[in-house]
């Protein structure tokens, strides 16, 4: 029977399970589907956090921070689990997405090898963009290829892979990197959602771009699968879309499910998305907050092919992509409108 039909218990007791960044978009998905598993779940937060997905629900809210090993500590006491979820995606520089990401990572690793050294399983989710984009349309990435990131978090998140694997001696880990994930309560894809919904189709450059994509309840599953399989221990996986899509079926499904007669395709030049986002990195510089556009993300908007291949994660422990582009945007829309986002 496939892991993720049935509840996990471990002679007769209820798992214990901790969740980083479950405030956030995919850490509390991952936290609704713990606990639809059996599990006892903890969360950490901080003071500033929002924990409106979290409220009303069985979940255990500890607060710590990742810069401080002494709260770690005390929030991973007792646990089975770790799903190592929390990550910084916008700094003003790479040493901010290093300590955000990197250090984090490795704060989080000696406060699990203090307070539980039987653990059964730390697993990090990590980034496509720590192995880099693939060089063709045919030459997709797959997890034995060396990484080469082309962003400052991407390397912060390479950086935290290696920090996890210098402890595969210590205790089981399992790394998975998703590539850009759509769903509910996501508050970085919305944005494109956004400006489809007003009628207009961004189209970066005047070449295709391709791109792997996944859904947040098969990113959620595919985390716990692989963090259940005895097949996964001290291994990395993508957790991605089976398919592999170009932006023109990404628009056109967002066309049809925002039901907009009236819609316009632009195609961005290159220079321009690399003069807006250098703007906007200055920009940054002069505010409290880091651009979430910044040098770096329009590097990425322009590459060709952000593909990988999820064979090694079907064989190991039977990951399956169960819900289809068209059917990922018409939920994602459904939901934006319920909660007024659209």
């Amino acid at each position: 029977m496939h892991l993720s039909k049935i509840k996990i218990t471990f002679f007769g007791g209820t798992l214990k399970a901790l969740v980083t960044g479950g405030t956030g978009f995919i850490g509390s998905h991952l936290a609704d589907y713990l606990l639809n598993k059996g599990f006892e779940v903890r969360c950490i937060y901080r003071k500033t956090s929002n924990i409106r997905w979290l409220k009303d629900k069985s979940v255990e809210l500890v607060e710590a921070s990742l810069n401080d090993i002494t709260s770690l500590i005390k929030a991973c006491e007792g646990v089975d689990y770790i799903f190592h979820v929390a990550g910084l995606v916008a700094a003003k520089n790479e040493k901010e997405f290093l300590t955000g990401n990197r250090d984090a990572t490795r704060n989080l690793l000696e406060a699990a090898k203090i307070a539980v050294p039987n653990l059964k399983r730390f697993l990090y989710v990590s980034s496509q963009t720590a192995a880099g984009p693939s060089a063709s349309l045919n030459g997709i990435k797959t997890e034995s290829m060396e990484r080469n990131p082309i962003t400052a978090y991407g390397r912060s998140k390479k950086a935290a892979e290696d920090e996890v694997l210098k402890f595969k001696d210590i205790f089981p880990i399992t790394i998975v990197r998703p590539p850009a994930v759509i769903g509910p309560r996501d508050p970085a894809s919305y944005q494109i959602f956004q400006v489809a919904n007003k009628g207009f189709g961004t189209l970066m450059g005047f070449k295709p771009k391709y791109a792997n994509l996944i859904y947040s309840s098969d990113l959620v599953e595919g985390i716990f699968d692989a963090a259940m399989s005895e097949n996964s221990i001290g291994k990395t996986y993508f957790l991605a879309s089976e398919e592999i899509y170009n932006w023109n079926q990404i628009l056109a499904a967002m066309k049809k499910h925002l039901n907009k007669n009236f819609f316009i395709y632009i195609k961005i030049p290159h220079f321009l998305i690399y003069s807006i986002a250098g703007l906007s990195e200055l920009f940054g510089k002069f505010s409290k907050k880091p651009p979430v556009f910044n040098f770096d993300k329009g590097r990425d908007f322009v590459q060709e092919y952000w593909t990988c291949s999820v064979n090694e994660a079907k064989k190991d422990f039977g990951y399956k992509q169960k819900v289809n582009l068209d059917e990922a945007i018409k939920k994602s829309i459904e939901w934006y409108k319920e909660n007024k986002w659209l």
